[in-house]
């Protein structure tokens, strides 16, 4: 059926998921090379779309430019205001073929930007243009990746229309390769710790200067060996970890302190937005409850 959920398989799609994860910084870094900064590095995320994942328009110049993941069509694809277009294919590129590819894309339109090679948010990390070990794209685990995040990305964002208070766009983080979507009660919070690996303190500790409860999606990794919507509150008030949340399925991960629903669960249900719903709601309550934040000001009636 055409509206079923994808099958996500970490197995079967982490080495695809780990190629990816490293063209996405890539891109994400050039980014963040061009734009404005915006609080929460909210400027430099990435963005989903019908074909794929993008940048969305970037400076340059007398000029501005956009580069697509088109997981449809499997292609690079580089567009600018003067009417120019570049594309390479995506699969049988290595991390570093990449690089050198989108590279002399950039340098043939005129586009001169550097980036700081080195991966962030990971421990024992290659430089982009040394890495010729992920080398995976598989279209299949690619595309159904892609048509995941088009569903989740439709309820993340009626989740996000309830909220009055500050609150995140539906975005990619390109760092930790995951949706986000996150809520923001208006006060400050304590100085995040940092010790984020490869990622400067001062990141962290300006993503984490106020009161905040994230809800998101991952596509696994080792830490967590499959597929997952998340749900974090920092700073993380007494009893939250003991909070009663929806579905059935949902659980504490006391490792990544926060909640964990497998996709597996939304992806079976008969209902499967109705499900991540109540994950989405019920971590939130139990959040936003237990922190003290002023609902009646944050939220919006349902009359309205």
């Amino acid at each position: 059926m055409q509206n079923q959920w994808p099958t996500l398989s970490y197995e079967n799609g982490k080495d695809t998921y780990a190629t990816m994860h490293m063209w996405t910084q890539i891109v994400g870094k050039i980014k963040l090379a061009l734009v404005p900064w915006i609080n929460h590095s909210w400027h430099v995320t990435l963005h989903v779309t019908p074909t794929g994942l993008s940048t969305h328009e970037m400076p340059y110049k007398n000029k501005n430019f956009q580069i697509d993941f088109d997981l449809v069509n499997h292609k690079l694809k580089v567009i600018t205001s003067d009417g120019q277009h570049r594309e390479f294919d995506l699969q049988g590129n290595s991390v570093a073929d990449f690089y050198h590819k989108l590279f002399a894309v950039l340098k043939d339109l005129e586009i001169d930007v550097e980036i700081n090679t080195m991966p962030v948010e990971m421990e024992d990390v290659t430089p982009f243009e040394k890495d010729n070990k992920n080398a995976t794209y598989d279209k299949d685990q690619a595309a159904a990746l892609h048509l995941a995040l088009l569903k989740m990305q439709n309820v993340l964002t009626h989740m996000r229309c309830d909220y009055v208070g500050k609150c995140s766009p539906v975005h990619f983080f390109w760092g930790s390769f995951d949706l986000a979507v996150s809520r923001f009660s208006g006060r400050t919070a304590p100085k995040h710790p940092g010790g984020i690996p490869n990622l400067p303190d001062w990141v962290a500790e300006e993503a984490y200067s106020h009161e905040v409860a994230s809800l998101g999606f991952w596509p696994g990794s080792e830490a967590l060996p499959e597929a997952a919507f998340y749900a974090y509150v920092y700073p993380e008030p007494k009893g939250y970890k003991e909070a009663e949340v929806k579905p059935k399925g949902a659980y504490y991960h006391k490792a990544l302190s926060e909640f964990v629903l497998p996709y597996s669960v939304v992806q079976q249900s008969s209902d499967p937005e109705g499900a991540l719903m109540e994950f989405l709601d019920s971590t939130y309550e139990a959040a936003a409850a237990l922190a003290g934040w002023d609902r009646k000001a944050l939220e919006k009636s349902p009359h309205v």
